[in-house]
């Protein structure tokens, strides 16, 4: 009896008890949307809003269509479908649209053409303005570190360089051939006389001779069951290469008019030697344009890209299920963190971070000017290019070396054959070292290096005499009794790389750095490991790096939205270093 008093009391008389009232239903007072609503009202639009055109129908409000994809990714959610489905279901969406109903199309056009990359960078960098005002950073320091999202790509779409160029040195053997049988054509039936044609040279692709190269030790190698060496030579195919062939087929159509012979198709039809010739010409013209094309979409800082994301790159990710070192279309996503909060969003096709840094200071010093007084990073980020930039513009360098343990060990310290270990001297200006047996190494010459765009000079040192020195086999690299009894110690220096590397490696160990190196480790990996760990933004739902770049922008300014509504309430606090705690 008294299950049936509760049934009876929910489902007969509940329904008619209870007066249902849509007005009466509120949101928390607490609810996020109302600091989003509270950010947005001192944002000035007027970039977004110039996107629009006077002529036609207005549309959607466009802030109310901003607020709608930032409150969605304050919520952790990216599918414009399911934006679509809490516009018509969800408080919080129906209020801060006052009850309209944008469809996907509405926001596939808003994201896609309204929307671009610069509009969002002004919108963000109004909101970190708001947050320098109210203390909660400074824009004086910054915490970097990387991440590799898997693109919105088809895994089994890969092109490489390596199987370009090894595919390439078949063609041009290929084509070579045809060029000699082009010839041998011309001068059996005096072709060359009766319609004035001369024989025809081959052409020639600069880097070749290296892809050859590599193609023949990895096949020695292959039957010694050795690792295959990377066969990643940079080719050009000029636009001469492709036309020098068509101009081999224009010439056999002369020929094949002037002997009234005609080109058949079909079966039970027999071609002749000329169309055959012609024919073949053209499948190669075609290859040639195909890997032409894959060498200028690669360009000359990538070794693949995906057929369905061209500007994704294959690289090495953790998340590998298979265990088998399998690679991934990915891209190389980039932040700078100062109090949780992201200041900058940078997205890359690279796989390694040398490149990264300096594009994200100088968006940060064209936004806020120089302002920036220290970096943090670690040693993924160490370069000479990047410790010079930041010297040049008096920026603090926290960026951790890449051999920092190593340091710390008794076999770094005790290494001879290294520089670092060895005393100087100096007599009559000139700097000389003296090395573990005493013996002197003077200045030999000076070197210049191109690297990444710049020049690398390298001062030689070397010994004139380490004839019967007893360290030999330490110091020497590579030391063989038998075959180098005749060679002397000699060594090249980068000063000012290793200049660069002491400053920032005391940098680094000092108190101030290794409290920068507490919080880089808690903010910026935090936020990635929250990012896929408990968000599963694992996967980029575009393609290209534009929209890349505005879907994961877009989800960090809602992150930042979140972090600002937790300082209002109180639930999380600046972080200023681990607090040692006091014994009892």
């Amino acid at each position: 009896m008294i299950s049936n008093k509760y049934y009876n009391e929910f489902f007969e008389l509940g329904q008619q008890k209870i007066n249902f009232s849509f007005f009466e239903l509120h949101l928390p007072d607490d609810d996020p949307v109302y600091t989003l609503k509270k950010v947005l009202e001192d944002i000035d639009f007027s970039s977004l809003i110039a996107r629009y055109s006077s002529k036609g129908r207005s549309g959607y409000n466009p802030i109310m269509m901003y607020a709608l994809i930032t409150y969605a990714n304050m919520r952790g959610i990216r599918s414009v479908d399911r934006i679509v489905e809490l516009c018509e279901r969800d408080l919080a969406f129906i209020w801060l649209a006052k009850g309209q109903k944008p469809k996907r199309d509405a926001f596939y056009e808003f994201k896609g053409e309204k929307l671009t990359g610069e509009v969002l960078d002004d919108l963000n960098y109004q909101f970190l303005r708001r947050l320098k005002k109210e203390g909660l950073i400074t824009l004086e320091a910054l915490y970097i570190d990387g991440t590799k999202i898997e693109a919105n790509a088809n895994r089994y779409t890969f092109v490489w360089r390596g199987s370009i160029n090894y595919h390439l040195a078949g063609l041009l053997d290929t084509i070579d051939a045809l060029y000699t049988r082009y010839n041998a054509l011309l001068n059996e039936n005096n072709y060359t006389q009766k319609y004035e044609l001369g024989n025809a040279q081959m052409f020639i692709i600069e880097g070749m001779d290296k892809v050859r190269t590599v193609i023949e030790k990895n096949r020695k190698r292959k039957l010694t069951k050795h690792k295959k060496l990377p066969n990643n030579t940079i080719i050009e195919i000029d636009n001469c290469s492709p036309l020098e062939i068509l101009k081999l087929q224009k010439n056999l159509s002369k020929i094949a008019d002037g002997e009234g012979i005609e080109f058949v198709t079909g079966k039970g039809k027999r071609k002749s030697e000329i169309q055959q010739l012609y024919e073949e010409l053209e499948h190669c013209g075609k290859r040639l344009m195909e890997y032409k094309e894959c060498f200028e979409v690669m360009g000359r800082d990538r070794n693949s890209y995906s057929k369905t994301d061209l500007e994704a790159t294959f690289m090495r990710m953790k998340e590998d299920h298979m265990l088998n070192g399998q690679l991934k279309p990915a891209y190389n996503v980039q932040i700078a963190v100062e109090n949780y909060f992201i200041i900058h969003g940078y997205v890359s096709n690279d796989r390694t971070d040398y490149n990264t840094l300096i594009p994200v200071v100088d968006k940060h010093i064209k936004a806020f000017g120089a302002v920036l007084k220290e970096l943090t990073a670690d040693s993924g980020y160490c370069s000479e290019k990047n410790l010079l930039y930041l010297k040049q513009n008096k920026i603090t360098s926290y960026i951790k070396l890449q051999d920092h343990e190593k340091r710390k060990t008794r076999a770094y310290a005790k290494d001879i054959s290294k520089y670092y270990n060895m005393t100087t001297q100096v007599y009559e200006d000139e700097l000389y070292y003296i090395c573990h047996d005493g013996r002197e190494l003077r200045h030999i010459r000076t070197e210049e290096k191109e690297q990444d765009g710049y020049t690398q000079t390298l001062e030689v040192y070397g010994c004139a005499d380490c004839s019967g020195c007893e360290h030999k086999a330490k110091c020497l690299y590579k030391y063989n009794p038998e075959k180098d009894t005749d060679k002397n110690k000699v060594m090249k220096i980068n000063e000012q790389w290793e200049e660069l590397k002491e400053e920032s490696h005391a940098n680094v160990e000092s108190e101030k750095g290794i409290l920068n190196r507490q919080i880089r480790s808690i903010q910026t990996e935090g936020h990635f490991g929250d990012i896929k760990e408990n968000e599963n933004f694992r996967r980029f739902n575009y393609r290209s790096t534009e929209k890349v770049y505005k879907e994961f922008m877009l989800y960090a300014i809602g992150r930042n939205i979140n972090k600002y509504h937790r300082f209002l309430h109180d639930e999380i606090k600046k972080f200023e270093g681990k607090q040692e705690q006091k014994a009892v």
